[in-house]
């Protein structure tokens, strides 16, 4: 019988999941689309790594095995997978056609959406992925600037003018890799060193799980307009969940520029640039960003009831009161077991579980962590990213879950037997370097 969402004395079945993947490994380098799904992810032997189907807040693996999943496609099941409103216009579109030879309504009808609950958003364009999105912003400040600089703090994807400060950086030039600065986040000096006359734009995630100190993000935005730069805010994990309208919502900080993919359309790859009409309108004529799939209907058909739902449900305060109970659950957990080194951080929405130096290896302990959530039915590599579809059972269910793993997670690490308490090879990190600072993943 296959494991479900409860202690299993056994772990997975995962035999299809390995076949699988020994099929991919002869095809596809690093065996996936997405390395964040991928199997370095996983600890390898334990836990799955081909999903059959989802519903709500679980997924059902190739073998059969039942999770409560809490990394939601890396983000973007804002409301949960087969989401009745969502699916029924997806449907519905569907029947209408997918791509056309002209411009489709749906493309005005969720511009003026998107224009309406994001901030500053005075000009809207859409493509697929968020690090189309990203480099448009790049490409337009450093047209409106007239410079070539970009200081950048967090992840804005694969492409030469931000990946090139990372260790994945072979293939692009020396001289694309002397343009792109990086900066830490809630350190305005780090920020002032590197913002200098020749920077088009300062680009950054507004939140991770670190919230801005005191008057950061103003601060920041006051010293681009010193220094002649634009902020553009990167809101793929911020948008449409912490706030309807994002960081600059929640925070009151409005940027020139701002990006969103992720959670404005449940799963349907759709991602938003907005900003000021006077930099945005230079993608009439002087700068090129389109792509053919741009306005395909089905994802715009999917975001118009994914903002329409968040609206009327108030998702994100949803997702942060509901989030807000496991984060603070977690904490609590692992306080009445004595576990120092164990924290949850960040908001309701999405929060991170960070293990302490007291922990040793970390990711030796995390790997096991994520063995023992297996176990119980939940798939995890970190972080707890909530939908609308995740329930107040859910999250009880999920602290007992923390407790019985942490308890196994706690017994090792004093007795040292972190390592042999792994059944599999344990989860590699994304990036080992980043401009010479570790990622913690």
């Amino acid at each position: 019988m296959p494991n479900g969402v409860r202690f299993n004395e056994k772990l997975p079945d995962i035999s299809k999941s390995l076949e699988l993947h020994a099929r991919a490994a002869r095809l596809m380098p690093a065996g996936t689309q997405t390395l964040a799904k991928g199997a370095t992810q996983y600890v390898k032997g334990v836990a799955p790594l081909f999903v059959d189907r989802g519903k709500g807040a679980r997924i059902w693996d190739v073998d059969g095995n039942e999770y409560l999943d809490y990394n939601m496609g890396i983000g973007p099941l804002s409301l949960g997978y087969a989401y009745d409103r969502v699916d029924d216009a997806i449907r519905r579109q569907l029947e209408k056609g997918i791509t056309f030879s002209l411009v489709h309504p749906l493309e005005v009808e969720v511009a003026e959406l998107v224009s309406a609950v994001v901030p500053g958003a005075e000009c809207v364009r859409f493509s697929k992925t968020g690090c189309d999105v990203t480099t448009a912003a790049v490409r337009l400040a450093r047209a409106y600037t007239g410079r070539k600089k970009v200081a950048a703090c967090g992840y804005h994807g694969w492409h030469d003018w931000y990946i090139a400060v990372t260790d994945r950086n072979r293939g692009i030039p020396a001289e694309t890799r002397a343009l792109t600065r990086t900066f830490t986040y809630n350190d305005l000096a780090s920020a002032e060193a590197v913002i200098d006359d020749e920077t088009a734009c300062v680009i950054l995630e507004p939140m991770l799980f670190e919230a801005p100190r005191g008057r950061f993000l103003q601060e920041l935005k006051d010293l681009c307009g010193r220094r002649g730069a634009l902020l553009v805010f990167d809101e793929m994990w911020t948008g449409f969940r912490f706030a309807l309208g994002g960081a600059q919502e929640l925070f009151d900080v409005k940027a020139d520029l701002a990006t969103f993919s992720k959670a404005v359309a449940n799963g349907m790859p759709l991602s938003v640039l907005t900003g000021r009409r006077d930099v945005m309108e230079l993608l009439d004529k002087e700068v090129f960003f389109f792509t053919t799939f741009g306005g395909e209907a089905l994802s715009l058909a999917a975001a118009r009831e994914t903002i329409l739902e968040m609206q009327q449900k108030h998702v994100p305060a949803v997702l942060e009161a509901r989030g807000g109970k496991l984060r603070d659950g977690i904490n609590a957990v692992a306080a009445e077991l004595g576990i120092e080194y164990v924290r949850c951080i960040g908001r309701g929405a999405r929060s991170l579980l960070a293990l302490g130096a007291g922990a040793g290896d970390g990711l030796l302990a995390k790997s096991l962590l994520q063995q023992e959530l297996v176990r119980r039915g939940i798939l995890w590599t970190g972080m707890h990213a909530l939908s609308f579809s995740h329930t107040d059972a859910d999250v009880e269910y999920t602290l007992e879950a923390y407790r019985g793993a942490l308890t196994v997670i706690r017994d090792a690490v004093a007795a040292g037997t972190v390592r042999e308490s792994l059944k599999g090879s344990p989860m590699e990190p994304v990036f080992r370097t980043q401009t010479g600072t570790p990622v913690k993943r």
